[in-house]
């Protein structure tokens, strides 16, 4: 974990102090459930309780137990037993460190993740408040990098919208999954702790039980959360990378706030730079990378081996951590982008028309000509406006204009039904049917 990359809410959860305090919790409730069963006292069970809500556990001298005994759990337990007297001897009946590891990881990954939902939805409030601003603003889709046929960018954001609540979804899928619990002892048979423990500490801490743990979590619980994660990485680097796009020189259809007093180059002092969308870029990488290790932890070795324990103890906090502070940074990207209609339209104009080619074919077909006659017609006249934009940067041949003086062409169309083919609306009529059907309203 970076700090430069990280926000202080997330950071707690993956905070030792967090853990231990889990540790606890999972421990207390265990007793709670061994006393009603009549298996420690329960005098005992509420003394745990007391003494270790009161306390503040101290990592430092968990850290030198464990340079002693060479495990973590034990040193813990060690200083539990420190804090709470005679009674912790009753901590941990049955139990088997990976009951207090895995459980604790997976409470851990859904505070994450409960926190990268309240993440979402922010971006997702974002985009739909973007979107209804530019419904009718009008642009050019590309495909390929090329220009294509209009569409809106509001219809653009919709998109994105429709994206990131799939993420959404497949976040609380994800969430769900990985939500269990395990107190099931050695090798995950209940020999020396009773099933009905399980099922107290699960509820108690909000999971459900492991229905087989074989001591440990399986691990494709957590490759298709850490997958998920991956996935929403991915999705917001497409966003970042069509904001990059859209700030080129060349194209500078819409741009990232520039703030007052910021600077975009140490060298060159006009630059205004896509600083935000490339770092989110980068932020993605990182996040997709932790992915395949959570799928390598699945094969462990028979009941468990801790082969798994290294890499989660590094991709649980960073991926979420990171994560969290990229989601951030992209609902201030959105909130903030700055765009330029009047930029939208003339980038659409500097191809003469060009973006009307489908109709025409449409029409001529429709007027029975022959689709390959028809291509071969509009295509001929909108060479002569790409040949004519390479020479300029801007078209200095009009594709109507062509059309119009097309023998050919006008063989099979009239000059007010090609003309009729040049409306720009006839493109975004039906973006309220898309906002329709992304947000339930057009308006």
């Amino acid at each position: 974990m970076i700090p430069r990359y990280a926000r202080p809410d997330m950071v707690a959860v993956w905070s030792q102090e967090t853990k231990y305090r889990i540790w606890f919790e999972i421990e207390a409730h265990a007793c709670d459930a061994l006393a009603e069963l009549g298996v420690i006292p329960k005098d005992a069970a509420k003394t745990i309780w007391e003494k270790g809500n009161a306390a503040t556990f101290d990592v430092e001298r968990i850290d030198a137990i464990e340079r002693e005994t060479k495990h973590d759990v034990i040193a813990f337990l060690t200083h539990l037993a420190e804090i709470v007297g005679p009674d912790a001897r009753f901590v941990h009946q049955g139990m088997t460190s990976s009951d207090v590891l895995d459980t604790c990881f997976n409470v851990q990954l859904t505070k994450a993740a409960d926190i990268l939902l309240a993440d979402l939805d922010a971006l997702l409030a974002a985009l739909e408040r973007r979107a209804f601003e530019y419904r009718d603003t009008v642009t050019i889709g590309r495909s390929h990098g090329i220009h294509a046929e209009p569409t809106t960018f509001g219809v653009k954001l919709a998109f994105a919208h429709a994206e990131f609540q799939r993420c959404r979804d497949r976040l609380v899928a994800a969430r769900e999954e990985v939500a269990t619990c395990a107190i099931s002892g050695a090798v995950g048979s209940f020999a020396n702790i009773d099933p009905r423990v399980e099922e107290h500490v699960a509820k108690a801490m909000g999971l459900k039980p492991e229905p087989v743990s074989t001591q440990v979590i399986p691990r494709d619980r957590h490759a298709m959360f850490f997958a998920v994660l991956g996935v929403v990485a991915s999705s917001m680097e497409r966003l970042a990378t069509e904001i990059r796009h859209l700030q080129r020189t060349e194209v500078l259809e819409a741009e990232e706030y520039f703030s007052p007093g910021q600077k975009g180059s140490s060298a060159m002092p006009h630059k205004r730079n896509p600083v935000l969308t490339e770092n989110l870029t980068g932020l993605a990488r990182m996040v997709r990378s932790y992915a395949l290790p959570a799928m390598e932890n699945v094969a462990l070795w028979h009941e468990r081996d801790i082969s798994h324990s290294s890499v989660e103890r590094y991709i649980g906090p960073d991926a979420t951590i990171t994560l969290d502070f990229a989601l951030a940074r992209l609902t201030g990207v959105v909130d903030k982008l700055l765009v330029y209609p009047e930029r939208m339209q003339a980038n659409m104009d500097r191809l003469g028309g060009l973006v009307h080619s489908q109709r025409i074919l449409l029409a001529l077909t429709q007027a029975g000509v022959s689709r390959e006659d028809a291509y071969r017609l509009v295509q001929r006249n909108a060479m002569k406006v790409w040949e004519s934009y390479h020479a300029a940067g801007s078209a200095s041949v009009d594709f109507l204009e062509e059309l119009l003086k097309d023998e050919d062409v006008r063989k099979a169309l009239s000059e007010e039904e090609i003309r009729a083919r040049f409306d720009l609306g006839y493109h975004i009529k039906h973006a309220a049917t898309i906002f329709e059907r992304v947000f339930g309203r057009a308006e």
